[in-house]
């Protein structure tokens, strides 16, 4: 089965980007649906930095990504994964 990835930006006191979809592919492990939710909401987080740049402002700090599975968090990590 393929598992459902979501993610949400908020700004301020509320939620300006959002998705919750199934993923393209069928991931083996638990840990490796979180990575590959974690690589999706990664890719908007970068998207969402050049279109607020593009309105002129400049975001000088990291985008905090909050993922709750441990194993996850070790393969982003590892450089061997990427």
């Amino acid at each position: 089965m393929r598992s459902t990835s979501g993610y949400a930006f908020s700004f301020g006191s509320g939620a300006f980007s959002w998705a919750s979809v199934k993923q393209h592919s069928v991931a083996l492990s638990t840990a490796e649906a979180e990575y590959v939710s974690a690589s999706e909401a990664t890719t908007q987080a970068i998207w969402l930095r050049f279109m607020i740049e593009d309105f002129g402002e400049l975001q000088t700090e990291a985008t905090p990504l909050m993922v709750d599975n441990t194993s996850a968090i070790a393969m982003t990590r590892n450089p061997v994964f990427h």
